[in-house]
C-alpha cells in the first residue's frame, strides 16, 4: 500500500497501547505519511488477551502502509520498562518526534453499574496507566525533545473529562490527563516542544464492538453517527504532526472532530465525524491557559 505523503519521513514516534484499538490506529495513520513508530503494548502473542491483535501484527500492517515499525513489548506499571523504551528511541534513533500516551487500563468493573464503593480498589490501576505512566513517559520524552528544540507530545483524553461516564476513576483520569497537558504546555513555552490534550468521541475499537454485544445499556449505541473507526483520532495527529504552527496550540485541549474539519481531515470511510460540544461538553483548557478557561 503506497502512502499517502512523505509528510512525517525521517519522523521518529511512539505510540502507547497500540497492539489494537486506537493506538493501533495511530500507528497506523503516522505510517501513511511514512513515519517510523514504535508501537508499544503487552500482548505479544495471540491468546494473550481475549482481544484480537498483537505488537508484530501492528507492526506488519504500519510497514503495509509506508511506515516503519518497531515492536516493544511494555507494561506501563513498570517504570524500568518505560526508561528503557525511551533509552532505545534516543540510542537507535538519535531523536523522538512525536509521543502519543494512548494506553489505559480498561478493567470489565470499570464498565459496571456499581457504586465506587462497591467496585474493588485495585481499579485504581486506570489512574496508573492512564495518568501516572503517562507522566513517566512525557518526562522520558521531553528529555529528548527539549534539547533539539521540537516534539509533540499527545495525550488521548475525552468528553469525560467533563462529563460523567462509567465510573469515578475513568472520570478523574481524563480530567487529570487535560490539566497534566495544560501545565506540561505552559513549562514547555519557549522550547519549540507541543504538549495537548485531545477528545476522542465514541470509538468502534475492538473492545468496545465486544462491550456493545454484552454491556447492558451500550447495545442501543451501535452504529451511532457519533463513532468513528480507531484510525480518525490518528488522522488528527498526523496532520498535528505535521502543521508547521502546531506549537499556538500547546497547553490546550481539543475535540478531535473539530481538529479534523480544521485540516479537512475525514475518517478512513470519507465520513465527517461530528463534534459532541453542544451534547457532552467543551474542553477546560484552551492554548497557553495559566487560569481556568
Amino acid at each position: 500500500m503506497a502512502r499517502i505523503s512523505d509528510g512525517l519521513a525521517g519522523r521518529v514516534a511512539v505510540v502507547t497501547g497500540a497492539s489494537r484499538g486506537i493506538g493501533k490506529g495511530i500507528a497506523c495513520a503516522l505510517a501513511d505519511h511514512g513515519a517510523r513508530v514504535y508501537v508499544t503494548g503487552r500482548t505479544v502473542a495471540e491468546g494473550q488477551s481475549v482481544l484480537p491483535g498483537t505488537l508484530a501484527q501492528t507492526v506488519e500492517e504500519v510497514e503495509a502502509r509506508g511506515g516503519t515499525g518497531v515492536a516493544v513489548p511494555l507494561d506501563l506499571m513498570d517504570d524500568a520498562q518505560i526508561d528503557a523504551l525511551f533509552q532505545q528511541v534516543r540510542r537507535d534513533e538519535g531523536r523522538l518526534d512525536i509521543l502519543v500516551n494512548n494506553a489505559m487500563a480498561i478493567p470489565e468493573t470499570m464498565t459496571g453499574r456499581e457504586g465506587f464503593w462497591e467496585k474493588p480498589l485495585d481499579e485504581w490501576q486506570i489512574w496508573d496507566t492512564g495518568m501516572r505512566a503517562a507522566y513517566v513517559a512525557a518526562w522520558h520524552a521531553a528529555r529528548i525533545m527539549v534539547p533539539q528544540g521540537s516534539g509533540l507530545i499527545a495525550a488521548l483524553s475525552g468528553y469525560v473529562g467533563v462529563t460523567y461516564t462509567y465510573d469515578v476513576v475513568f472520570g478523574t483520569t481524563k480530567a487529570a490527563t487535560d490539566r497534566m497537558m495544560r501545565d506540561m504546555g505552559h513549562e514547555l513555552r519557549g522550547t519549540g516542544v507541543t504538549a495537548l490534550s485531545l477528545w476522542q468521541g465514541f470509538t468502534f475499537t475492538e473492545r468496545t464492538r465486544e462491550n456493545l454485544k454484552s454491556v447492558p445499556g451500550m447495545a442501543a449505541q451501535l452504529g451511532s453517527a457519533a463513532g468513528s473507526s480507531p484510525e480518525f483520532p490518528g488522522r488528527v495527529l498526523a496532520a498535528l504532526a505535521m502543521d508547521p504552527a502546531v506549537a499556538a496550540r500547546s497547553g490546550g485541549t481539543f475535540i478531535n472532530a473539530e481538529l479534523a474539519a480544521e485540516y479537512g481531515v475525514t475518517d478512513r470511510d470519507g465520513k465527517v465525524v461530528a463534534s459532541l460540544r453542544d451534547r457532552r461538553g467543551a474542553p477546560l483548557w484552551a492554548p497557553g491557559d495559566t487560569t481556568r478557561a
